[in-house]
């Protein structure tokens, strides 16, 4: 059977995408609960406990969410976006590349639709996903005929996330795509068949 690798897998997206590979896949479920990938010794610490010699699939999908306009925003808030959106992400993709490439396998950046665009109070959010999409697609190009790299690029989810930014007490999740439907995408990527990659992939709601 297969490995895959999913971080925070313990709600939302996350879950989705973990519950969808398990199918097929031996799915290892990273949460924050188990190692704090801010931390960067405990990470280092964690993945050698894992001892994996070879990772079919490697799924980002942890992050933060913060808003705030840049006149309110001191160093720490965006030091700790960053932290786990993009640096986390280098370093944990760093130390479990030679599983990977033993593997031919894959990686899956979970995105978002502000790593092409932003707005008022964006900026650090943005920010972390504009710097995603540019280290994917660095380590496409880095990996490529070893591991395939793709992005999957959600809109707006029906997640605990969705409903902080919003910040409605009228949310309504079935206005949203779900998170089964992230889990979809990305399951278009890992079926792939060997000869392609599915280097990027959108999904939005259909009404906003």
């Amino acid at each position: 059977m297969k490995t895959a690798l999913v971080t925070g897998a313990s709600r939302g997206i996350g879950k989705a995408i973990a519950d969808d590979l398990a199918r097929d896949h031996h799915v290892i479920r990273w949460s924050s609960a188990a190692c704090d990938l801010a931390d960067e010794g405990a990470v280092d610490e964690a993945v050698g406990k894992l001892g994996l010699e070879r990772l079919d699939v490697l799924v980002h999908n942890a992050g933060l969410y913060d808003a705030a306009p840049v006149d309110s925003a001191g160093r720490d808030r965006w030091r700790e976006i960053f932290e786990i959106n993009v640096f986390a992400v280098a370093d944990l993709t760093r130390l479990l590349l030679p599983a990977l490439r033993s593997a031919s396998g894959q990686i899956v950046m979970i995105n978002s639709g502000s790593g092409y665009t932003s707005g008022p109070g964006q900026s650090m959010y943005s920010g972390t996903k504009f710097a995603l999409r540019a280290l994917t697609m660095a380590l496409r190009e880095e990996e490529r005929g070893k591991v395939r790299v793709s992005a999957v690029h959600p809109g707006k989810v029906d997640t605990e996330m969705q409903e902080q930014i919003q910040a409605n007490p009228q949310y309504d999740g079935s206005l949203y795509v779900r998170p089964e439907s992230i889990a979809a995408a990305v399951r278009t990527v890992v079926d792939a068949t060997a000869e392609c990659t599915v280097e990027e992939i959108t999904v939005r709601p259909v009404v906003s």
